[in-house]
């Protein structure tokens, strides 16, 4: 059985009256190990579960609630997936156990030969991001904050400033990164967007620059 990746909720992020409203893009992962990525704010618990119904999928099914980073508008729901292995940020955990594992060396967190959780620091110091290897989608990347939403590519404050960077030199590093390896993106605040070669050769270009 191969993997899919279903949107359940698509984020937004904009200022209005001088006050940020956010909420982040919602996604499962379906296939032999079941994933929720970024669960949405506390107030969005009838929100995530009427997505999981309609993908016939309930919150036991899931195996791993991933939350990219520690913001409060990705993890609201993750008390909802007690039967899942839960990964935020590079911190890995089931009930009260922790489990040690390196992703500050740069080490992808292999849950199988299609499934990986790979550290992609910038926005925070700890963001992970979701790469799906998929039949019909390509490689899809589930990338939380590094990418606030496509228009982002087009216009860095979106992410440098608006959303907030706390190390934009390595976002921008792992985002190029991201970039050449995904066929999709879905970004922390937007729809899931297809990753075009003129995206690749601007990424391309940025990486011989930062050498």
């Amino acid at each position: 059985m191969s993997y899919s990746v279903h949107v359940l909720h698509n984020g937004y992020s904009y200022l209005k009256d001088g006050v940020m409203r956010a909420n982040c893009t919602c996604t499962l992962i379906k296939g032999p190990n079941l994933v929720i990525v970024d669960t949405m704010t506390a107030w969005d618990k009838d929100v995530l579960l009427e997505g999981l119904a309609k993908e016939n999928t309930s919150c036991a099914d899931v195996k791993y609630a991933v939350g990219t980073h520690g913001h409060s508008d990705h993890l609201g729901n993750l008390n909802l997936f007690t039967a899942a292995t839960h990964i935020v940020g590079y911190s890995v955990s089931y009930k009260d156990e922790f489990f040690i594992h390196p992703f500050e060396t740069g080490e992808p967190y292999k849950i199988d030969d299609s499934l990986q959780v790979i550290p992609t620091p910038g926005h925070t110091t700890e963001d992970v991001s979701v790469v799906v290897k998929t039949a019909h989608q390509g490689t899809v990347v589930v990338a939380g904050d590094l990418f606030e939403r496509e228009e982002d590519i087009s216009d860095p404050s979106l992410w440098r400033y608006i959303a907030g960077s706390e190390n934009p030199d390595k976002q921008q590093k792992y985002r190029n990164e991201v970039i050449l390896l995904a066929d999709h993106i879905v970004p922390g605040h937007g729809p899931m967007f297809k990753v075009t070669e003129d995206m690749k050769d601007v990424a391309r270009r940025d990486q011989l620059t930062q050498k």
